[in-house]
């Protein structure tokens, strides 16, 4: 199933690969058409992704996981380069491709870009081995205090013996009161019967009246049975034990745990296999190979000094020796290709000539001014070249390989084979290049009487530079705890509150819904509020997926700091610990609040931030968080917090930026809730991606409250409006939602369901304490946002587009009159 996955995916990922080639040739102008061209690349890539991302998961076979991952990372950094194309093009972080998804008939859902399992499987032990060594520290310190049990004191024989009794006695009283109350009701039944007197039953009435109150209930039965046929059947109500997990889901957990063992099993005996083939080529093999490509080099000398008259130069190792030269030539094909060079440098010397001259005369000449291409063009792709190489391995070893002997999926030998093969011949070819360098000195000496000149010695660039040099620069950043080790600074920051345990959240708890008019109001020129999903989207693009991937945040469009701005409860925080969950990441607390007092004076600052970097360098992937971030840039320091120094930071983050290198996987995620306090140039400098998170809307919200009420134990009944609850709580934050499930969600409230099935006013009545976030204060961020670099270049996009459209509409208009006079 899964082989017949990966074979339909490479089929289209060959496809769009072609497609990719033929549109980057042809320079496009019009903005639509490149859009949306971008975008059906970005929505197929995604795609391939998904199955890709299942496939490697799900797979076996040790050798075809080695190219998927390669092939995997691939397509990840692809969809980050076109994104990162589309962000350029639209000006604006949030796209919407409505019309495309309407054209490839994709659901909205599909373009959930899904986070890699192997994020996490491949470092799970060292995970679990940091997690305990982080909390045994915190237990060391006495700081772990919510997570610890408290033990109850105990307490005297007789006090328990008494409290028991206290309660005995009142359960005694409660059934007491109960019988006589049963002896009230029965006693008082007796006196009304003899005060109304024996009247004479009428059987027949009684049973026709017992008969129309069962006819009456059965009829309505059938009614309320039907209807919630007809919206099931409609899809308007979820089908009865929808919520439960059924036998073939539970099944297939099981099978994917299996599947998990029999992949590391597989694993193991790859890598064991790699070790004993090798030795075994070696044995078996190792002479020939040497004898081999002695007589190939022997063959070499031999035919050079026949046609040139002399012996040739042998390759030095730095140059790659004697690979060099055979590089899958035979020695015909390199004693011509040495007779080419040889004319080729002829023709050189002349040409040389001929081009100094042109170049003398063009300088007396002015040169015209060029026009400027209007034509866009793609910019260089770093992972298009490795699609493509894994595509062509594909083809020539797996697309029609027959496996019909390995049903079990395990290594194959052959492959392995040829892959040692290379390497010991690449070993052997070392040793050789050094006998066979030997014997052309003797044979220089034998047969030409030669003596060899010493090599004079080329002048490295890098050396000449000096101390003052450029390159240089880099050796002046001195390691200020070079005696101590990682351990210990791990623990320094852990005690001093800096290195913080992240919380155990999953990015698929940020629930949300997607945007389905984002489309709609751009064509009327409106900007739409981004919605939740869209966030989450962006977390992982810009967070999740170059943090799990180093040969990804190597290669992809860098992005080295990241700003959550949003009013408070819309998530930011919990956002910050979903990318360390999700990536295994060390979490790094360097807010106004939690370094004050803490490494005091210019010099503690220094070495705060470099122990810090070092240890999230050493133990990456990192997030640096840093906590109400505006306190940092405040344009002018509250006198209550003057004391704190807030901004001890603002002038060392820009540079610390600039150290950042793109194999350093470490991220810099600042949260705010009140942007517009700070400098908005250093803000915007320091923090490369500003992310703006909304309130929930409609759909957000609906969605929420269903998933947070049965998360807590919560059943959804007809009793329980949630359409009704989603319309009055607008404005409420995802954060006051939660609080309020919670607080109406107790465990007394949960057991009493089937008797009092929950209503929304339980809800509702709850809210009306909280203060939900109004329009002014939403379009407070908006405002703030249009005043960011990228928010002011989409504003003035917006601005000439208008004009423009203006312009062709009185084109058009004043075309009509005249056809009209």
């Amino acid at each position: 199933m899964y082989n017949k996955m990966w074979h339909q995916t490479q089929e289209a990922l060959n496809s769009l690969l072609n497609k990719e080639s033929q549109n980057m040739i042809e320079p496009q102008k019009n903005q639509v058409f490149i859009f949306q061209m971008l975008a059906t690349f970005y929505i197929n890539y995604v795609q391939i992704f998904r199955n890709l991302e299942n496939v490697y998961d799900q797979i076996v076979h040790p050798q075809k996981r080695i190219l998927i991952r390669k092939i995997l990372d691939g397509v990840m950094g692809r969809i980050l380069e076109l994104k990162n194309e589309m962000v350029e093009l639209e000006l604006s972080e949030f796209h919407y491709f409505d019309d495309i998804l309407q054209d490839l008939k994709l659901a909205p859902q599909q373009l959930d870009i899904p986070i890699p399992k192997y994020f996490l499987k491949e470092k799970l032990e060292a995970i679990k081995e940091r997690e305990k060594h982080l909390a045994q520290i915190l237990v060391d310190i006495g700081l772990d205090m919510p997570h610890t049990k408290h033990t109850t004191k105990p307490i005297p024989l007789e006090e328990a013996v008494k409290s028991i009794q206290i309660a005995e006695r009142a359960r005694q009283g409660r059934l007491r009161a109960l019988f006589m109350k049963q002896i009230y009701l029965q006693e008082y039944r007796a006196k009304q019967a003899k005060l109304l007197g024996d009247q004479v039953a009428d059987t027949a009435a009684a049973a026709v009246r017992i008969q129309k109150v069962w006819r009456g209930f059965r009829e309505c039965k059938k009614t309320e049975r039907a209807r919630e046929e007809e919206m099931v059947f409609l899809g308007m109500t979820p089908p009865p034990h929808f919520a439960e997990v059924s036998t073939p889901i539970r099944q297939a957990k099981k099978v994917d745990f299996l599947r998990s063992e029999v992949q590391m099993k597989h694993e193991s005996d790859y890598r064991e296999a790699l070790v004993t083939i090798k030795d075994d080529l070696k044995l078996t093999e190792g002479p020939d190979i040497k004898d081999s490509l002695q007589d190939q080099i022997r063959h070499w000398f031999i035919e050079c000094r026949n046609l040139t008259g002399t012996f040739p130069n042998y390759p030095e190792v730095e140059e790659g020796g004697s690979a060099i030269i055979f590089s899958n030539k035979t020695p015909e094909q390199v004693i011509d290709d040495s007779l080419k060079t040889q004319n080729e440098e002829e023709k050189k010397k002349k040409t040389k000539k001929k081009k100094e001259k042109k170049e003398k005369e063009k300088k007396g000449t002015n040169e015209k001014p060029k026009e400027e291409d209007e034509e866009w063009k793609m910019s260089p792709s770093l992972f298009l070249q490795p699609l493509e190489e894994g595509n062509n391995l594909y083809k020539d070893i797996w697309m029609n390989k027959d496996e019909s002997w390995n049903f079990l999926q395990a290594y194959d030998p052959e492959l392995i084979k040829e892959e040692k093969r290379k390497e010991l011949e690449s070993e052997i070819r070392i040793q050789v290049d050094e006998l066979m360098r030997q014997e052309l000195k003797n044979l220089k000496l034998a047969v030409n009487r030669e003596k060899e000149l010493p090599v004079k010695e080329k002048k490295k660039k890098g050396k000449s530079k000096g101390k003052n040099g450029k390159k240089g620069k880099r050796g002046k950043d001195k390691d200020l705890t070079a005696d101590r080790t990682i351990e210990s600074l791990y623990r320094e920051l852990v005690e001093e509150g800096l290195l913080i345990q992240a919380l155990k959240v999953n990015l698929s708890d940020y629930i949300g819904e997607y945007s389905y008019l984002g489309t709609t109001l751009r064509h009327l020129s409106i900007e739409p509020m981004p919605s939740l999903l869209d966030v989450r989207q962006l977390i992982t693009l810009y967070g999740i997926l170059p943090l799990g991937s180093a040969t990804v945040h190597e290669k992809a469009p860098l992005v080295k700091s990241l700003l959550l701005a949003g009013p408070p409860g819309v998530g930011k925080k919990m956002l910050v610990h979903a990318i360390c969950t999700e990536t295994g990441a060390n979490l790094f607390n360097l807010s106004a609040a939690n370094i004050a007092g803490k490494y005091p004076g210019k010099s503690g600052l220094q070495m705060m931030l470099h122990v810090v970097f070092k240890v999230a360098r050493h133990l990456q992937p990192s997030v640096v968080w840093i906590e109400d971030t505006e306190k940092t840039f405040y344009k002018k320091v509250p006198n209550t917090e003057k004391m704190n120094e807030p901004k001890r930071l603002k002038s060392q983050l820009p540079k610390l930026l600039k150290l950042l290198q793109p194999n350093d996987r470490i991220l810099i995620v600042g949260t705010t809730q009140r942007p517009f306090d700070a400098e908005l140039q250093s803000f915007c400098r320091v923090y490369e991606k500003i992310i703006l998170v909304p309130r929930p809307d409609y759909a957000s919200r609906y969605v929420l409250w269903k998933e947070i009420i049965q998360r807590k134990g919560g059943l959804i009944t007809p009793a329980l409006n949630i359409s009704c609850l989603a319309k009055v709580t607008d404005g409420f934050t995802q954060g006051q939602i939660v609080e309020v499930v919670k607080g109406v969600l107790t465990e007394r409230r949960i057991r009493h369901q089937s008797q009092k099935p929950l209503t929304s006013v339980e809800f509702i009545t709850a809210m009306t304490s909280m203060s939900p976030v109004y329009k002014e204060e939403e379009e407070s961020f908006k405002d703030w946002y249009a005043k960011t670099p990228l928010g002011r270049k989409r504003a003035l996009a917006l601005m000439f587009g208008g004009k423009e459209k203006e312009k062709s509409k009185g084109e058009a208009t004043g075309t009509k009159e005249k056809k009209r006079k």
